[in-house]
Formats: structure tokens, sequence, C-alpha cells
């Protein structure tokens, strides 16, 4: 079954959809909203279970995930937009360009992989959703999980940010984190993905990120034919929350080049002609 999700709305022009990372909402995205909103029509949803957003019975899947956000483009009216995820989004962003490529007019890949987890890390998930699923419930999220998604930069500096952060993670339903974990877990590679796009792509990476690396952002910059890279500064894994402007300016920026491109294209779809 396909979920209807929850999704902020706000702002007009281009349409930027952005994805949240694992195991937040779209809360996450409250400096973007307020940023973009002024040049773009920025979408947020809450993926299936999270936020405002019901879990459905679906066994775990990224793909279900991709079909909740391609029917929430047609619930919001919405024939192409900008897609952006990070981390989980991430997952979710690459398998919509997978399963619904019309869809996407350009790709911006935030502290995230394309390459299918380690056996480590899936029998960390799985172990993980069997903790979600018991009595410890969501004491496991804020014990293992928060420890990663900022920078100790971020943890050293930034307080507020950290409270705001840790404040998420504490709000997340247990059966939303255990379904989504076994659903990252049973994900597939990516790259071949990646190596098809059709439409430009920016992949971000905080340098203090610990959970998704350079080294991994450059590969997937690489794997993409056409593609940049930026290294943000003094941030972790939450990068666009915890460097919101410099996030920010990058994304309008490319979002705008493609808006120009799309008026010029002869289809009008944001491709370069030739």
């Amino acid at each position: 079954m396909t979920v209807q999700l929850y999704a902020r709305d706000v702002g007009s022009g281009t349409p930027l959809v952005l994805l949240h990372a694992f195991p937040l909402s779209s809360a996450m995205w409250l400096e973007q909203r307020q940023g973009l909103a002024g040049r773009f029509r920025v979408i947020t949803p809450d993926l299936r279970g999270f936020g405002g957003s019901r879990l459905g019975t679906d066994e775990p899947s990224i793909d279900a995930m991709a079909d909740d956000v391609a029917r929430m483009f047609r619930d919001q009216g919405v024939r192409r937009a900008v897609v952006g995820g990070l981390s989980m989004g991430g997952y979710v962003a690459m398998a919509l360009c997978r399963r619904h490529p019309e869809l996407v007019l350009g790709l911006v890949l935030a502290a995230t992989r394309a390459a299918a987890d380690t056996d480590a890390t899936r029998q960390n998930r799985l172990r993980q959703a069997e903790a979600l699923d018991g009595d410890t419930g969501v004491r496991t999220l804020v014990d293992e999980v928060l420890p990663g998604l900022v920078g100790p930069t971020t943890m050293r500096q930034r307080a507020l940010i950290y409270g705001r952060v840790r404040g998420l993670v504490q709000a997340t339903p247990a059966p939303a984190a255990a379904w989504a974990q076994r659903a990252m877990a049973a994900r597939p590679d990516s790259f071949e993905t990646l190596r098809e796009l059709r439409v430009p792509t920016l992949v971000m990476v905080g340098d203090e990120d610990a959970l998704a690396t350079e080294d991994e952002a450059r590969a997937m910059a690489d794997a993409a034919p056409d593609s940049e890279l930026l290294v943000i500064p003094r941030a972790g894994h939450l990068c666009a929350v915890e460097q919101p402007d410099l996030f920010n300016q990058a994304v309008a920026e490319f979002t705008a080049a493609l808006a120009r491109t799309a008026k010029e294209s002869p289809d009008g779809a944001g491709r370069p002609r030739g």
C-alpha cells in the first residue's frame, strides 16, 4: 500500500522536495523552509511512520518510501522537482531516481552513500530494530544513533542545535524507526542508478561526518555524469542542520541554475541542450 505523506509546503517557484534523515522528521528542515521559501517552493514530507505520516502495513522497503514520495508529487500537483535527501532521505531520493526518474529535475545528495550496507552495518541495523521493538524503545536511538548525528564542533559550540536534534530523536515513534532500519538494511547498491542519471547532481558532506565519509561522497560524485561535490566545514552528519546557511546557499545556487536551464530547454525538462 502507498501511504499518504504529511508534507509542509511553503513558498513558490521551482519545486524543491527535501527528504529527511533517520531518525528525524521534516521538522529538521526548519532552516531550509525559512531560508529557501523566498525563492522556491519548498516541500518537506514526513517519510512513512515519522512525524505526521502513518506507517502502513508494507514490508520494510526504501522503494516503498520512494513510491510514497512519487504519490505526494501527484497529490501536490508537482510535475518535476529538484529532490534532495540527507542520509536516509538520500537513499529514498536515489530510489526515486531509479523508479520515477521523470519526476526528478535535479538531485541533491547530502551525508548519504550509494553503496549497500556492509554485513556488519546491516546486522547492527537489524539488532537496533529488534531493540526498538522491545522494551528499550527509542532509548536505543538516543544511546546509539544520536551521538553520531552531529559533529564535534556542534557538540562544543552549538548546544541549541544539539538539543533540538536530541528532541527530534526522542520524538521518533519506535515502530517507525524499527521499520526504517530494516528498510535501510535491505536496500540495494545505487551506483548504477547514479551512473544512469540524466540530471545534474550536487553531492554534499560535512567534513566532520563520521557516518558518511568524504570518500563515499566523492565516489557518488564520480559515478554521476553531471555532478559537483561540496564539503561543508565544521559540520557532522546533519550538515543541513549544523551549517544551514552554507547548505542553503549551495542548494539555492544549484536549484536556480536548474530553473534557468528548464526555461531554456525545448522540452522544459531542465536538461542541457545538445
